[in-house]
């Protein structure tokens, strides 16, 4: 369980998107990293600036769709996922803090949270998602949801 302190909106490991090269799987070691991990196209290296959209993001219990867009606003950094066919091409807005780990190579970010929490998160406001008071409720649904596990 986290911390009732937990803040959604803050990256837990900056160094995931300039590293984070292991590979996901059940035959890959988490610390592995492949050999020229940073000399190819894929690796990006420290300080690089890196784009998420496009990355898939998976869930505790399988995909849930793609990156859409990404924010690097410093005080409250988020992903907008596309969720495709799953949840009727809903889109929704993620809490970098939900981010486990950024799997550059697979391009595959991975997050903590079930599928079925990201479906009841709140609506996506297409207009205000950007907006101060709609990252708080969407901050405060995330930070329950660490509460009751």
């Amino acid at each position: 369980m986290q911390p009732s302190t937990f803040n959604p909106w803050t990256w837990r490991d900056p160094s995931a998107l300039a590293g984070g090269y292991a590979r996901s799987g059940p035959d890959a070691a988490p610390s592995e990293a492949p050999e020229g991990a940073g000399d190819g196209p894929d690796a990006p290296g420290p300080g690089t600036p890196v784009d998420l959209v496009g990355y898939r993001v998976e869930a505790t219990d399988g995909r849930i769709g793609a990156i859409d867009e990404a924010s690097d606003d410093t005080d409250a950094p988020w992903l907008v996922v596309d969720t495709g066919p799953w949840i009727f091409g809903r889109k929704v807005l993620l809490p970098v803090g939900t981010v486990t780990r950024v799997d550059h190579l697979d391009r595959t970010v991975h997050v903590d949270r079930t599928r079925q929490q990201v479906k009841e998160s709140p609506a996506f406001d297409p207009d205000g998602y950007r907006e101060r008071d709609y990252r708080d409720q969407v901050g405060d649904y995330y930070r329950e949801t660490y509460r009751r596990n």
